[in-house]
C-alpha cells in the first residue's frame, strides 16, 4: 500500500527520485500514465494487470469507454529505476502534468502520484474545504469510516 506525500524536485532530463519505499513497493519497472485531475499515475505492474483488464471489460461501443481507454493506454510508458533511484519521466507525460521543477509525490493506496508542486497544493487545498461533504457522498457507495 502507498501511502503519505513527499516533496521532490524533476531535473532538466526529466529525472525525479521516488521515495525509497515507494520504489520497493513498485518494482524494478512499472508503468506511468496520464491519471486524473493533472497528476500522472504510477502503478506496479500487478495493478497495471489489474486495471488493464477491468478497462477491457469495458464496453467498446461506449464513446466514453473508448476515449477513457485510448488516453490512458496512449499516455502510459513501461519505465524502470537508474542506479540513482530516478525514473525519467517521458517529455509528454511530463507536460500533461506541467511538471517542471517543485514535485509532489503521494500514495494512494495501490498507486502513486506524481503531481506539480502548486497543482497539488491547490487541489489539496480545495479538496479539504470539502472533504466532510465527500465523506458524506461516499455513504452512499456503503463506506463508513
Amino acid at each position: 500500500m502507498f501511502l503519505g506525500e513527499f516533496q521532490h524536485s524533476i531535473d532538466d532530463k526529466g529525472r525525479i527520485i521516488i521515495p525509497a519505499k515507494f520504489r520497493e513497493a513498485l518494482g524494478t519497472d512499472f508503468i506511468v500514465t496520464r491519471g486524473l485531475d493533472g497528476c500522472l499515475f504510477v502503478y506496479p505492474r500487478e495493478e497495471w494487470t489489474l486495471l488493464e483488464q477491468k478497462m477491457k471489460s469495458l464496453p467498446s461501443m461506449a464513446a466514453n469507454a473508448r476515449a477513457f481507454s485510448r488516453l490512458l493506454f496512449s499516455g502510459a510508458s513501461e519505465c524502470e529505476w537508474d542506479k540513482q533511484g530516478r525514473v525519467n519521466v517521458p517529455n509528454h507525460l511530463r507536460e500533461y502534468a506541467k511538471l517542471d521543477k517543485e514535485c509532489t509525490v503521494i500514495g494512494v493506496s495501490s498507486r502513486v502520484e506524481i503531481w506539480d508542486k502548486a497543482t497539488w497544493e491547490e487541489y489539496s487545498r480545495q479538496s479539504a474545504d470539502s472533504f466532510n461533504e465527500i465523506a458524506e457522498k461516499l455513504v452512499d457507495f456503503d463506506f463508513n469510516f
